[in-house]
């Protein structure tokens, strides 16, 4: 998926198969890309991530309220 909208939320399928809302963050200014798991609000670096997954498309509302 192309063109994320900065600190919106997106539901994200891991490889397990497991469903989690991130909200994207941005890159900072070394170009790492950001997101916050809106379930544990955890904020990670996409680099960090160990492994495969995929954006499934925009979060309803209800996700998006912090």
């Amino acid at each position: 998926m192309n063109n994320l909208q900065l600190n919106k939320t997106y539901l994200i399928e891991l490889c397990s198969g497991e469903q989690r809302h991130w909200q994207y963050l941005g890159p900072d200014p070394r170009g790492a890309v950001w997101w916050r798991d809106r379930d544990d609000d955890r904020e990670f670096c996409e680099a960090s991530l160990m492994y495969a997954w995929s954006i499934l498309g925009e979060a309803g509302d209800a996700s998006e309220q912090v």
